[in-house]
C-alpha cells in the first residue's frame, strides 16, 4: 500500500466528505498529508480522527487565505507533490431566485477560490507533480435549481483542461474528477433539508442501483495522484454510478 510513498499532499476541504476520505486513503498509501478547512473546530476534529495529518485553517473563498496557506506550506514542507482542490459548496435554488450575493458566494469558493489556490501553491509543486480538481457531473447535467453550482463546476473543468496544457512543460499533470450522487454533507450544508435528500429515489435512477460513497471517489483520486497515472493529464473522470448516461434523470 505504498502507492503514494514519499509524496506530500495538500487537500483543501479535507475535514469532511470526499476530502476527508481522500486524506485517509492518501495516509494509508504512504503520503504526508495537510488538510485545510474554514471551520477550526471541524478541522481539528478531523485531524485528530485521521491521526498523522497536518492541518491549516483556510477559507478557499478568500484569496488572502490561499496566500497564507502557500506561505505555511513553503515554510513547513518546502515543496509538495499533490494538490487536491476539493473544497466546494452547493447552492440549490431556482434561477429566478439567485441573488448577486449568493452567486458570488458559490463562485468565490468553487471557481475563483480554486483558481487562486492553484496559482498560489503552483510554485511549490514539484516537477512531475499533480493537481486534481474536484468538480461534479452537474457541470454537464443541467439539473434544475443548480444553475450557479453547475456553472462554477463547468468553469472548473475548463480550468483543468487549460492548466494541463500550460503546465505540461513542468511535467505537472492536471485532471478533473466529476462525482455523481455521493453520501456527503454538501447538500445539507447548502440548506437542503435532510428529509428532502431522497437517496432511495436517486438510487432508482442510477444504473448501479445506489449512491456513491466518499471512499470510492477517494480511491480514484489516489490513483490519479500516483505514478501509476503518469500518462494521464487533461482528463475528466465521471464517477457517478452511470447517472450521466441514464435517460430518466429527475
Amino acid at each position: 500500500m505504498d502507492l503514494l510513498n514519499n509524496k506530500t499532499a495538500v487537500i483543501t476541504g479535507g475535514n469532511s466528505g470526499i476530502g476527508y476520505a481522500t486524506a485517509a486513503d492518501f495516509l494509508a498509501k504512504g503520503a504526508k498529508v495537510l488538510i485545510t478547512g474554514r471551520k477550526p473546530e471541524a478541522v481539528q476534529q478531523a485531524a485528530a480522527a485521521l491521526g498523522g495529518v497536518d492541518s491549516f485553517i483556510a477559507d478557499q473563498g478568500k484569496t488572502g487565505d490561499a496566500q497564507k496557506l502557500a506561505a505555511y506550506v513553503r515554510d513547513r514542507y518546502g515543496k509538495i507533490d499533490i494538490l487536491f482542490v476539493n473544497a466546494g459548496v452547493a447552492a440549490i435554488e431556482p434561477f429566478t431566485s439567485v441573488t448577486e450575493e449568493s452567486f458570488d458566494t458559490v463562485m468565490d469558493i468553487n471557481l475563483k477560490g480554486a483558481f487562486f489556490t492553484v496559482q498560489h501553491l503552483l510554485p511549490l509543486i514539484n516537477e512531475g507533480g499533480t493537481i486534481i480538481l474536484l468538480s461534479s457531473v452537474n457541470a454537464y447535467s443541467g439539473m434544475p435549481g443548480a444553475s450557479v453550482y453547475s456553472a462554477s463546476k463547468a468553469g472548473l473543468n475548463s480550468l483543468g483542461r487549460t492548466l494541463s496544457r500550460e503546465l505540461a512543460d513542468r511535467k505537472i499533470r492536471v485532471n478533473v474528477v466529476n462525482p455523481g450522487p455521493v453520501a456527503t454533507p454538501i447538500l445539507e450544508k447548502a440548506g437542503v433539508p435532510k428529509e428532502a435528500i431522497d437517496a432511495e429515489r436517486l438510487a432508482k435512477v442510477l444504473p448501479v442501483g445506489r449512491i456513491g460513497q466518499p471512499e470510492e471517489i477517494a480511491r480514484l483520486v489516489s490513483f490519479l495522484a500516483s505514478d501509476d497515472a503518469s500518462f494521464i493529464t487533461g482528463a475528466e473522470y465521471n464517477i457517478d454510478g452511470g447517472i450521466n448516461v441514464h435517460p430518466l434523470i429527475g
